[in-house]
């Protein structure tokens, strides 16, 4: 870490900056290892070619030397004398020798005799001569060329001084009978590389200032596109409707692809507008301060607040904060939590509205919150006109239900009255005897009627406890098929839960399905009563039966009060039945076929809903 912070204190701040210093490092660094690498192999194939040069000369010697000193010596008239013989053989082999080195300049050239251990020759004679005669030292690389008979190459210092030295030795009827040596100077070859290393040196600092004089006309012209777009950028950030001028390259492309962006973002920007202007929901949205951000037309309407005072305003303040209020937008900016369709009363400073509030955060690119915003819809008229509608709907469902009670009523005290009008003028016991049980069954209907009248309109709240369905079920069948036992089937889960519910309720309601069911089949016909769970907290009971069906045009109006298929029926059944599933949080649905059969589904929660809460 403390590497990295160094390393940011150094780096250039600024684009032109840290361009040129990359600049700086991507051009130097290769020039300058080119550079190198060039030097290095140019040492490499100076002195390969120095030696080649060298070898070269030390073989011309070998092949001019011919079968060797002692066949130069077979002419030799002179005294048995080393001194002498040194002298003739310097005599036969030095203009040759001096020839060689004086068509090589600063070469030395020159043979050595094992067999006398001295210098023969060494030219060029006017510099060297004074050499001839001498024995090498012990130590002289000479002696390993004489020992091995393998060309050697030395640099050091020898006779002639600091000097790079090719030996070659001469060999003859397999006996190495002494050696040629040639040799150059040490300062000449390093004159020589260093007048390459100069060379190579201005070549890579040339390099080098070319490159960066490229870099640096390059990175002016990239800074001031980046520049002219960072401007550009600069003013969008208030108007997105001024564009970034153009420029040449992959910068002006940047430059055009961001014009666009600008323009799509303005475009999603007024169709927004033009969006929140026509709902007519009110939309406020707030930041995390709580200030208001943004304010429809119709949320100044509903609120009575312009927008140039709306704006800018911490939110409590459009609304009374005496009030015991909890605001859905403050609590979602809070807490995070987000509100659906939630109802509120709105305390403004002079009235409160009725409203369904929903809220939710806002947030970033990165995910982040920036807000929220709520969408607030004014139940106010809307309530006055379902109040107005469920009243009118309650008065045609009263008007419904009068006419089905004088209808069921009318019948019944019709048939009463004309038995009374003619037992009034009858004087027979007799008769009187055998009207009397018929006169007795219509005031038992009246009383049936009147009683399951009563139980429709009556409000008992459950008397709830656990309940098992699938008893409950065995119950009911014992009770409603009796005498139809065999035409009744059970499918009932075997691990099925306790339900908290009203148990007398329930085995109402099932009762009056297997009676109705019993009663839509005939004698060939089968009901199935069946029992689940569906796995999300509700136990499911299903009667069905192959019987008649229910038309299309009856299904719609089978749990209205007072409306029934069966010549006898009363039509309060299914209301009922339909009631005690509602006080139970349940539902009771019905599928029927003309000629097919029907199914009534009850959904029971396991929780009764006073429980559950």
């Amino acid at each position: 870490m403390q590497v990295l912070t160094i390393l940011r204190r150094i780096l250039p701040g600024t684009l032109r900056g840290r361009l040129m210093l990359t600049f700086l490092l991507v051009v130097s660094i290769p020039i300058a290892t080119t550079g190198y690498v060039l030097e290095m192999k140019g040492r490499e194939a100076r002195k390969e070619e120095k030696l080649e040069k060298l070898f070269g000369l030390a073989r011309i010697l070998d092949a001019n030397l011919g079968p060797g000193f002692e066949w130069l010596l077979a002419d030799y008239r002179g005294p048995d004398d080393r001194a002498a013989k040194i002298a003739y053989l310097n005599h036969r082999l030095a203009a040759f020798t001096d020839s060689v080195a004086e068509a090589n300049p600063r070469v030395g050239v020159g043979y050595y005799s094992k067999a006398l251990d001295a210098i023969i020759t060494y030219g060029p004679s006017r510099e060297y001569g004074g050499t001839v005669g001498r024995s090498i030292p012990p130590e002289h690389p000479g002696w390993k060329v004489l020992g091995s008979g393998e060309p050697t190459v030395e640099t050091g210092p020898q006779v002639r001084g600091m000097i790079m030295n090719a030996m070659w030795p001469i060999s003859r009827h397999g006996q190495v009978v002494g050696y040629i040596w040639a040799n150059e100077l040490a300062d000449d070859i390093a004159r020589q590389d260093k007048a390459m290393d100069h060379a190579i040196l201005a070549i890579t600092l040339a390099g080098i200032i070319l490159g960066l004089t490229f870099a640096h006309v390059m990175s002016a012209k990239l800074a001031r596109d980046v520049a002219t777009v960072t401007a550009g950028l600069a003013r969008m950030q208030h108007d997105l409707g001024q564009p970034i001028p153009p420029t040449a390259g992959e910068i002006g492309e940047i430059a055009t692809a961001v014009n666009a962006m600008a323009r799509a973002l303005l475009d999603a920007r007024s169709l927004n507008d033009n969006i929140l202007n026509s709902i007519a929901d009110g939309v406020i949205a707030v930041n995390v301060a709580g200030q208001v951000t943004s304010i429809n037309p119709a949320a100044q309407r509903m609120i009575g607040v312009p927008s140039e005072d709306a704006v800018g305003r911490p939110y409590r303040r459009l609304y009374n904060a005496e009030a015991s209020f909890a605001s859905a937008l403050l609590d979602t900016l809070e807490s995070g939590r987000e509100h659906i369709n939630v109802i509120l009363d709105y305390p403004l400073m002079e009235q409160t509205l009725r409203i369904s509030a929903s809220s939710s955060l806002l947030r970033d690119g990165s995910g982040r919150a920036i807000g929220a915003v709520a969408v607030m819809k004014d139940l106010s008229e809307q309530e006055r006109l379902q109040k107005q509608i469920l009243r009118a709907d309650r008065l045609a469902a009263l008007g419904e239900m009068m006419a089905g009670i004088a209808h069921e009523i009318r019948n019944p005290l019709t048939s009463i009255r004309g038995f009374l009008q003619y037992l009034e003028t009858c004087t027979s016991i007799e008769e009187w005897q055998a009207y009397a049980p018929t006169i007795i069954r219509q005031v038992d209907s009246l009383n049936r009627i009147i009683t399951e009248l009563l139980e429709f309109s009556r409000h008992r709240p459950p008397c709830t406890g656990p309940v098992a369905i699938n008893g409950l079920v065995r119950e009911v069948t014992l009770l409603g098929g009796a005498k139809s036992a065999d035409r009744i089937r059970l499918a009932l889960s075997p691990e099925l839960p306790l339900v908290e519910a009203d148990g007398e309720a329930l085995k109402q309601v099932l009762l009056n399905l297997v009676i109705n069911a019993l009663q839509a089949i005939d004698q060939d016909g089968t009901v199935t009563i069946a029992t689940a769970s569906d796995g999300n907290g509700q136990v499911q009971v299903s009667v069905a039966d192959d019987g008649v069906g229910i038309a299309g045009e009856d299904l719609e109006k089978v749990f209205d009060p007072f409306y029934s298929t069966k010549p006898t029926g009363t039509g309060l059944g299914l209301a009922v039945a339909h009631r005690i599933m509602d006080a139970h949080g349940g539902s009771v649905t019905i599928d029927s076929e003309p000629g097919a059969g029907t199914t009534v589904t009850l959904r029971l929660p396991l929780k009764h809903p006073a429980e559950a809460s």
